[in-house]
């Protein structure tokens, strides 16, 4: 058996000492470190944002390494669970997120929206509102559709 001490998301960006940036201002995230080429792109970083470590680096299109703009789009999201979804909202907008998604209250317990950050990653930001067991849960959600 596998014994997983820990899962870091890897974030390919186009310019990444500006996403660095970007991270700081929308979500305080804290650089770590960051290994840098001598031509300036970054090989690899780290940051926190909260207790989470994201690890990110420059495109390598040479290697076949793009992130969500070089590719038109990503798969996935990032959720980062706040204690005050407004205001983390507001700010990462203010930073310069685009709003996917605006904040709404949600059937599963959570406040929640969705932003695209300039790089093209999107980020699920959530707040707790309630403890919503799994089948209040699914019959919420089986509520939706029959609308």
């Amino acid at each position: 058996m596998i014994e997983v001490h820990e899962v870091y998301p890897y974030l390919c960006v186009h310019s990444a000492a500006e996403a660095i940036d970007f991270y700081a201002r929308a979500f305080d995230a804290r650089e770590l470190f960051r290994l840098t080429e001598p031509s300036g792109r970054i090989g690899h970083a780290e940051i926190k944002i909260g207790p989470a470590t994201l690890m990110l680096a420059d495109e390598f299109p040479e290697h076949d390494i793009r992130g969500p703009r070089s590719l038109g789009g990503t798969t996935f999201s990032i959720h980062l669970h706040v204690a005050d979804v407004d205001t983390a909202f507001e700010q990462a907008v203010s930073a310069g997120a685009v709003v996917i998604r605006p904040l709404q209250n949600q059937f599963y317990g959570e406040r929640s929206g969705k932003v695209r950050d300039p790089f093209g990653h999107e980020w699920l930001l959530g707040g707790h509102l309630e403890a919503v067991t799994p089948e209040e849960m699914q019959r919420r959600y089986t509520a939706l559709f029959d609308k």
